[in-house]
């Protein structure tokens, strides 16, 4: 029995393309894939505040009494935990801290402003 033909649907030679990547090569492939996917995504997949008010308070039902909180921030949608002391209500720790909300705010603000001074 001779050697069988090759059916050009089932077998492919090698091409350029299909070539052993480096895995540096295969990582900035990977990076431009996905980097063409998500420019391509539709806006819609960002969710608003209103969206996260009632899973946050399900969460909260759950974990108030472990002495954990959920909060959304008021100027963004930024999630906030802190852990609170159950018999007093104090906050013991706020994650983002305060500090770090209004720095993050400001910098949202000048960022607006260099924006619209370039223009």
């Amino acid at each position: 029995m001779g050697p069988l033909p090759l059916d050009s649907a089932s077998a492919s030679l090698p091409t350029p393309s299909t070539q052993t990547l480096t895995p540096r090569q295969e990582l900035v492939n990977k990076l431009s894939q996905l980097t063409t996917q998500e420019s391509q995504a539709p806006a819609s997949n960002t969710i608003t505040k209103e969206e996260l008010v009632e899973p946050i308070q399900r969460i909260n039902d759950v974990m108030r009494p472990r002495g954990l909180e959920f909060d959304v921030s008021e100027q963004s949608t930024r999630i906030i935990t802190r852990v609170v002391d159950r018999d007093t209500g104090d906050v013991i720790r706020q994650i983002p801290a305060e500090e770090v909300l209004l720095l993050a705010e400001q910098l949202e603000e000048m960022q607006g402003r260099l924006i619209s001074a370039e223009a």
